[in-house]
Formats: structure tokens, C-alpha cells, sequence
């Protein structure tokens, strides 16, 4: 896919050796081995639980693409059964990243209803319920990324937040949010369904 890229956008895509991550990453009791997410797929019906990332350094905000989706999505993934969010959350960063990044607080429960036309969901009614950890500053936009999604290679943009106006990226309320204060965590539900 060819991405088109927001002014002032920095695209970070370096190939190295996929890192593994200590199982003290992800917490207690962590053992290696077949994982399942919290999610199921019935007729068109598709729910997931995730667990994501907002990442923010020097006024810009992480996010992923690949070629085979036209958006770019936050850093993260589906919580596995038996998992914490907050370990899933640890556990997506550093696999997509290659970078070890601390959980600051829960920021949003996001309650996120859409439908697709094309790509990976392409015909699917789609229910996400995530919560979005707001990640501590490492002061530093330096990644370590090798990650893959449904085969293929993922791409980090640091997307500056003033020009996320600009661009395709999920969710929908990332400028918004990071542009106001807060006090607790956010309930935020969208419903982008077309259907």
C-alpha cells in the first residue's frame, strides 16, 4: 500500500532481527506458548477486546500501517485469554515497536462500532472494545521495529498531532483527546457503521 503521508510525518521502517522480549515484559507467570485473543467471529458478526498504546513524544503520536490497509491504526493488539490488558498492552508495544514502553494510566475505554467494505474485516459488522493505555515519555522517537501483521511488514509513523486532521488514522478521536485536558479515564463510544 502506498501511504500517503501527512505533512511533517515521519515514516520509521528498519529491518532487524525480531527481538524477544523477556517474560518479566509482560508480567508474572508469563509463559510461552499458543495464545488465543478475546474475540470471535459469528456469520458477519466480528468482537474484539484489545489493548492499546497512545504513545506520544515531541508532539507526535505513534501509529502503524501496512499495505494492505489504506488507514493507519494505534500501536497495539488483541488481549490474549489469561492476560491483563495492561500486560497485552506491554507485550503489543514491544513486538511492534521493538521498544519497551511503561504504562503512565488507563486513559479510555473505547467502545468502537464500524463495518468494512475491503480489506482484512472486508463484509464484517464490527464490535471493539479497547482500552487505551497512555504510555510515559521515553524521550526518544528511536524504534527497534520487525513487526508483521496477516504476513506482511508494518510500517511506525510518528504522525504529528496538529496534522492528524490530515490523515486516515483509527480511532477517530486520538487529535481530539490529546488535545485537551483530562481528569480520569474517558468512556468514548464511536459509531462509524455505514450499513
Amino acid at each position: 500500500m502506498k501511504h500517503q503521508l501527512c505533512a511533517g510525518m515521519v515514516s520509521v521502517e528498519l529491518w532487524r532481527p525480531r527481538i524477544v522480549a523477556p517474560p518479566i515484559l509482560f508480567g508474572k507467570g508469563v509463559k510461552m506458548m499458543k495464545e488465543y485473543d478475546c474475540g470471535f467471529t459469528k456469520e458477519n458478526k466480528w468482537f474484539r477486546y484489545r489493548a492499546a498504546a497512545i504513545i506520544v513524544e515531541d508532539g507526535c503520536v505513534l501509529f502503524a500501517g501496512n499495505e494492505l490497509e489504506d488507514y493507519y491504526y494505534s500501536i497495539g493488539g488483541g488481549v490474549h485469554m489469561g492476560e491483563t490488558a495492561e500486560d497485552a498492552v506491554k507485550r503489543e508495544v514491544f513486538e511492534e515497536t521493538g521498544a519497551a514502553y511503561d504504562i503512565d494510566r488507563l486513559a479510555v475505554i473505547h467502545e468502537n462500532f464500524f463495518d468494512e467494505n475491503k480489506g482484512t474485516l472486508a463484509g464484517l459488522d464490527c464490535h471493539e472494545v479497547c482500552l487505551y493505555y497512555l504510555m510515559k515519555l521515553r524521550g526518544t522517537q528511536e524504534l527497534h521495529s520487525n513487526s508483521t501483521t496477516f504476513g506482511v511488514k508494518e510500517k511506525m509513523y510518528w504522525i504529528p498531532i496538529n496534522e492528524l486532521d490530515n490523515c486516515k488514522a483509527f480511532p477517530t478521536f486520538m487529535k481530539d483527546y490529546l488535545c485537551r485536558e483530562h481528569v480520569g479515564i474517558e468512556h468514548i463510544v464511536t459509531d462509524e457503521r455505514t450499513r
